[in-house]
């Protein structure tokens, strides 16, 4: 009888251990929302994920990728912490934080954080070149592809086209940019817009089939006060002969891409991963993934970060690494 009692109080103890601590044998995966796929913004979630995996950077938890509609999409779901992670536009995540996301969307999405920069993402506008379209001002009446509905380039075709006062007289096809090139090269679209790094392959595309031709959007913006009221956007030059046929370096703009992540992701769950990320080691990797990332760097890690909130987890770390003081 003391035998049994003893074996049943051996049971009870262990039982008790169990249900007390069960999240020690439980593991946990983190989302992140990447962008549509075989774009940028899915390649580098892609990488990233792949690269905590493999390093087991958060023990026995894991990182799985889904493809989305990108930046204004990937804001939201994060801020709502529907992903934990996700990639998305500087401008979009700061617009959407004071509720300025677009003029059908003034809610305050304020639970997304910034990680860290990824890269810098120009605006291209391309028409024939014998269309007898040099600014956006021409583009009223015309059939104009402006990225995927809740896309980051949607929404900064909507921002800058508006800016420019000819949003409401253009045809805005919503359509991503393969199909946008493609609708081009069958004279469907009058121009298509494209907001990422250069060269695009749809717009080599377009360029294989037709005579193109880059608008100078740059000195259309700052003559209609775009960067004023916008002014997350930099400058910059697509380089000449970035595409057949362009023999000039053709002015234009950017965003920053960063890496955002929900408020209610640990602390050392978001400073692991962006350690071991920006290592040599981790930096080098990603370019093997997306030549796009040769733009990362530990110095120029909070570049586009300086109108939002850091997540507790990369301060740390841009801290220790003396980006931030």
């Amino acid at each position: 009888m003391k035998r049994i009692m003893m074996t049943l109080a051996a049971i009870f103890a262990v039982t008790a251990i169990l249900v007390a601590t069960p999240a020690s044998s439980e593991s946990k995966v983190y989302k992140f929302s990447g962008g549509p796929s075989g774009g940028t913004f899915q390649y580098f979630a892609s990488g990233i994920s792949q690269w905590t995996n493999d390093h087991k950077l958060l023990g026995m938890n894991k990182v799985n990728v889904s493809a989305s509609a990108g930046s204004t999409f990937n804001v939201r779901v994060v801020s709502a912490g529907k992903a934990d992670f996700g990639i998305a536009y500087a401008g979009d995540t700061y617009l959407a934080s004071v509720g300025k996301l677009s003029p059908k969307d003034t809610a305050k999405y304020e639970g997304a954080m910034a990680v860290g920069y990824l890269y810098g993402a120009p605006a291209q506008l391309i028409v024939r070149a014998d269309s007898g379209i040099n600014s956006a001002a021409d583009l009223a009446g015309k059939r104009v592809g402006v990225g995927k509905g809740g896309s980051g380039a949607a929404a900064n075709a909507e921002r800058f086209f508006r800016g420019m006062g000819v949003w409401d007289k253009m045809e805005p096809q919503f359509l991503g940019y393969n199909n946008a090139a493609a609708a081009f090269s069958n004279k469907q679209l009058d121009a298509f817009w494209v907001f990422a790094g250069y060269p695009t392959a749809a717009v080599i595309q377009a360029a294989q089939q037709n005579n193109i031709k880059l608008i100078d959007v740059r000195s259309d913006a700052e003559s209609h006060g775009v960067f004023n009221t916008y002014p997350f956007y930099s400058a910059l030059d697509v380089p000449a002969n970035t595409y057949k046929g362009q023999t000039a370096n053709v002015k234009s703009f950017q965003d920053s891409a960063l890496w955002i992540a929900n408020e209610k992701v640990p602390t050392d769950v978001v400073y692991n991963m962006i350690k071991s990320v920006y290592s040599k080691e981790g930096l080098a990797y990603l370019v093997t993934i997306k030549k796009t990332a040769k733009q990362m760097s530990v110095a120029g890690g909070t570049k586009g970060t300086t109108k939002l909130k850091l997540h507790p987890g990369a301060e740390k770390f841009w801290k220790e690494m003396g980006v931030l003081k």
